[in-house]
């Protein structure tokens, strides 16, 4: 059945009756697909009859369908026209695996990170109405877990107000909203979708504007507190959504009236679909562990078994957790905060240890900042562990209720530099630009696990001022680990290996590729400092300027963009005059441009800051021509 549809409009060729043989086929693909290449398995699994009935009862892509996050696309994608790609998910040159404009015209906004739906569906469904454009349905998919965020409440409360029509569908797929779902809660959502009943409740609407006005205010209460009652949806109906359901997003008997109801339905404004689904429907291993299974590498379709590479070093997140609880141990202040990322930043470790010291606030960024703030003021020492590239949607948290009270808040900021397969909207390549620029921060990068360790200790030690760590994604070097961290001296560097023709100076991983380039350039007769700055701010002035002063080339290696620790260190010299004698500084960071997804090593090959680039940057600054390829 599957092998007959290649777009949507295939799809709408085929009689109900084989929509649930076409699901089937479509969890089957999905499941052979995510097997090969790895990636987020449980969501899509979660949503494969949702996916058929949408694309069957809406007119996609001119209807426009949105996909909150996209993690959940891989159905999506399958079922317009990118089948035949689906097995290059998340590689090189692949598929991305969340939705994205320059794909195709069936992901009519990208997405990455969560709960922006609603913001981008009501500016679609604005722009339709202002433009007197012909009829088009705009629909939103937002889980239950993205509705935890202020953004989605944000847009709803605006959506509410207007008149625009909109459609929400709620995938509330971990059952905490909505009671089990069964046959009268399926009749009574049918009910509530239909004409009959939207026609009744407009004549309820006009006659109660003829009443007098306690008794109109009367009659419209009774109506949505009783629809409230029976089906939990008042608080979305307090909004300005006229609520359908819950209704079993797996039963394709139920989704298909109600969502043909709904688009049919001649009712302006914006409506809110509860739909319960379970992650991993379909597959008894993603059944049994919703979370093991969200995101997955290569498995084994038959076991479920996942294909993970005996490790050799620990997890950058697991060193970050542990090193933590060894400070707990020793201080009771210690509190610890993620946002909806507990095993993702190692922190489901930290709470199996202390679990009321532990508190995931949902994917509530902002809300996580300024609680952990709050935390702060009353002399708690608050960690707040995000992903760099999640921070950012906190950034006036950490201005305005952290950087300018100069309270002792403490960041971690897990999956710094490049990530790999998730791409750009997951990288961090920006928080030493965008934390650099703020009075009072101190800001560190790990050069390995053992560093991080320290760094976690000077965090807990720091209590004047707010400060961050940053690490990447994935091993470590395999370092030796030591029992606890020993708190660093605020803004001193460290020398690793002593020359005296180039300097390279490294902050946060690179280190190991410096180390590489300073032994190659000793094949070409270049003797080679490598120095670990350790921190971005404050900057070791008496390093860099001893450094400026003893060699002939300096050169800066982050993996961040531009704005950052490069940026501090040619501010300084600049000042101090040591630009003004024949010194060159050659800065190396992330170019000035996204970075599509790929292996980490062939990012950061794309990227120019591997050995190889470090060599020909020294090389190059000093006038000298050599073939590099040949050595690559």
């Amino acid at each position: 059945m599957l092998d007959r549809v290649t777009i949507p409009a295939d799809l709408r060729e085929l009689p109900e009756d084989d929509l649930r043989q076409l699901a089937d086929e479509l969890r089957t693909e999905l499941i052979d697909a995510v097997s090969v290449t790895g990636g987020h398995l449980g969501a899509g699994l979660g949503v494969v009859e949702l996916t058929v009935a949408l694309h069957y009862v809406f007119d996609t892509p001119h209807d426009r369908l949105i996909w909150d996050v996209g993690h959940q696309a891989y159905p999506h994608k399958i079922l317009t026209g990118r089948r035949d790609r689906i097995r290059t998910l998340r590689m090189g040159g692949g598929l991305s695996g969340f939705t994205r404009r320059a794909e195709s015209e069936y992901d009519p906004f990208g997405a990455a990170h969560s709960s922006t739906s609603i913001s981008a569906g009501l500016g679609m469904a604005v722009a339709r109405d202002l433009k007197g454009d012909e009829p088009r349905n705009v629909i939103c998919v937002i889980g239950d877990g993205a509705m935890s965020a202020g953004m989605a409440y944000e847009a709803m409360n605006n959506a509410g107000s207007m008149k625009s029509r909109l459609i929400v569908i709620l995938n509330d797929n971990d059952m905490s909203i909505a009671p089990p779902v069964g046959a009268m809660s399926a009749y009574l959502s049918r009910l509530l979708s239909s004409k009959s009943f939207l026609s009744l409740r407009q004549i309820a609407k006009e006659m109660a504007k003829h009443f007098p006005k306690p008794f109109g205010d009367a009659a419209r209460r009774a109506e949505e507190y009783a629809r409230g009652f029976v089906t939990g949806g008042t608080l979305f109906e307090e909004l300005g959504f006229y609520y359908v359901g819950p209704i079993d997003g797996h039963n394709l008997d139920h989704l298909l009236p109600v969502l043909k109801n709904v688009r049919d339905s001649e009712e302006g404004g914006p409506v809110l679909i509860h739909v319960v689904t379970k992650k991993g429907h379909g597959y008894p291993p993603a059944e049994k562990s919703a979370d093991k299974y969200h995101g997955v590498v290569k498995f084994d379709v038959v076991t479920g078994a996942q294909s993970k590479p005996k490790s050799v070093a620990p997890a950058y997140q697991n060193v970050f957790a542990k090193a933590l609880i060894e400070e707990a141990k020793h201080d009771d202040r210690i509190v610890a905060i993620t946002a909806a990322m507990p095993s993702g930043t190692g922190l489901n470790l930290f709470a199996q240890q202390f679990p009321e010291r532990c508190f995931d606030v949902g994917i509530a960024e902002q809300h996580a900042v300024t609680f952990a703030a709050g935390l702060a003021c009353e002399g708690m020492r608050p960690f707040c562990a995000i992903y760099s590239t999640f921070l950012q949607r906190a950034y006036d948290q950490v201005v305005h209720d952290v950087a300018i009270q100069r309270l002792p808040v403490r960041f971690a900021m897990d999956r710094a530099g490049l990530v790999g397969a998730d791409g750009a909207t997951h990288a961090g390549s920006f928080d030493l630009a965008y934390l650099g620029c703020l009075p009072g921060f101190v800001i560190m990068a790990a050069a390995d696990e053992a560093e991080l360790v320290h760094m976690v200790a000077t965090c807990t030690a720091i209590d004047d001022r707010p400060s961050a760590v940053r690490y990447p994604r994935g091993e470590g070097t395999g370092v030796p680990l030591p029992e606890r961290g020993t708190p660093l001296p605020i803004g001193k560097g460290r020398i690793i290996r002593e020359g005296t023709t180039v300097a390279l100076l490294s902050l946060g991983t690179r280190l190991q590729e410096c180390l590489k380039a300073a032994s190659e350039l000793a094949g070409y007769g270049l003797s080679t400092t490598v120095a670990d700055a350790r921190f971005a701010k404050p900057l070791d002035t008496e390093l860099v300027e001893r450094l400026a002063r003893e060699h002939e080339v300096l050169i800066t290696i982050e993996e961040a963009a531009i704005g950052g620790f490069g940026s501090h260190v040619l501010h300084h010299l600049a000042h101090r005059g040591m630009l003004d004698h024949g010194l060159k500084v050659r800065p190396m960071v992330l170019p000035d441009r996204f970075i599509d997804h790929n292996t980490p090593q062939a990012q950061y090959e794309e990227a120019g800051l591997n050995a190889r680039h470090i060599v020909a940057m020294a090389i190059a600054a000093l006038g000298r021509k050599v073939n590099l390829s040949a050595r690559a």
